[in-house]
């Protein structure tokens, strides 16, 4: 089973890399972009194959490393 766990800044939590994109496509000419916000995506290999335990395992996964769920939010997909 694939799970793919995108985590994101909360609203409200300041976002330097996301501003510097920001800035940077400006730079190049790009307007109108009014905010840039940056995340990460994390590609995961599963050998469960039954689909609630692995997004369960998933879950624990974000809330004990990938994602710091005092700033960030994360959604999980499940393939």
């Amino acid at each position: 089973m694939k799970a793919t766990v995108t985590v994101t800044l909360k609203n409200g939590v300041l976002d330097p890399q996301g501003k510097a994109i920001e800035h940077a496509l400006g730079s190049l000419g790009f307007s109108g972009v009014d905010s840039a916000r940056q995340g990460k995506i994390i590609q995961l290999d599963l050998a469960e194959t039954d689909e609630a335990k692995a997004r369960a395992q998933v879950e624990e996964m974000c809330k004990q490393l990938l994602a710091n769920t005092v700033i960030e939010n994360y959604a999980i997909e499940m393939a």
